[in-house]
């Protein structure tokens, strides 16, 4: 069987290194798992030309939102956060769903973080919609959503509405007021969040910070001095990849160390640190 992941970029992307992982612990001899370079335009053709031996695709930027038209299947949480990260190929029919939200309320309650009474969202994207459903699902039923151009965060903010989730949007020059949380989940890409790490750090005692690599960030390293509780990108990366397998196999015994292990020495090959 195949798999693979498409965005673009994609060439950085970490999840051929778990799924394949997972796939040789779980003695899957005959499935394999390719990165497709594949934008909005490009995705509508490519799936078409999927034959019979996929089994399913993990989406990144920028195919989350544009998928859900093309899908004949699609999850009740993947309707409601309005993004699909996987799709899944059973009975002739394209299944969506979102395995996003599984890997944040995962990382996060791996690193011990407890549910929020109060959280702010760095950022109006697809993820952020995503973390405000591992909110929701933490309990949290209200949130604050800073960006740089409010006018930009209408389906996040109709994604929040689908949850049932309170949304509060502020700006990112009004930072300081929106910092009374025990929780801060940055989404911003890399290095967009250093320019206020020590503000934060200094007023939230919990941050998630989606990036993966280069890590740490800035934003991560600030909250540590300050004594402060970080969970980065990469437990909340595996653990969406575990469901996706899951989702993809059939299969439940989904080795998770393994596929731990295979990421995190990529990650260390890519910084040098690694044969």
């Amino acid at each position: 069987m195949k798999a693979a992941v498409l965005g673009s970029p994609i060439a950085h992307s970490l999840s051929p290194y778990l799924h394949r992982a997972a796939y040789a612990e779980m003695g899957l001899d005959g499935w394999s798992y390719a990165a497709i370079e594949c934008g909005e335009a490009g995705l509508p053709a490519l799936l078409d030309g999927l034959g019979p031996g996929w089994a399913g695709l993990s989406l990144t930027m920028p195919l989350k939102r544009a998928v859900l038209p093309l899908l004949d299947e699609v999850s009740e949480l993947a309707v409601a956060v309005g993004g699909a990260n996987t799709v899944v190929f059973a009975g002739g029919a394209r299944h969506g769903d979102n395995t996003d939200v599984y890997g944040i309320v995962a990382a996060l309650e791996e690193a011990g973080v407890a549910p929020p009474k109060a959280a702010t969202v760095l950022g109006g994207g697809a993820t952020a919609a995503s973390a405000l459903a591992a909110l929701r699902e933490l309990g949290l039923a209200e949130a604050t959503l800073v960006v740089r151009d409010p006018a930009r965060v209408g389906e996040t903010a109709e994604a929040a509405e689908r949850l049932g989730a309170a949304l509060t949007v502020q700006t990112f020059d009004k930072l300081e007021t929106a910092l009374e949380a025990d929780l801060v989940v940055s989404t911003l890409p890399s290095g967009a969040a250093d320019g206020f790490a020590d503000l934060v750090a200094a007023r939230v005692p919990a941050v998630f910070d989606v990036v993966y690599a280069p890590w740490p960030t800035r934003l991560a390293r600030a909250v540590r001095r300050a004594g402060g509780t970080v969970v980065g990108g990469f437990p909340m990366l595996l653990h969406q990849a575990v469901r996706q397998v899951e989702l993809m196999t059939g299969r439940t015994d989904v080795p998770v160390e393994a596929m731990r292990a295979a990421g995190e020495a990529e990650i260390l090959r890519r910084a040098g640190r690694g044969s």
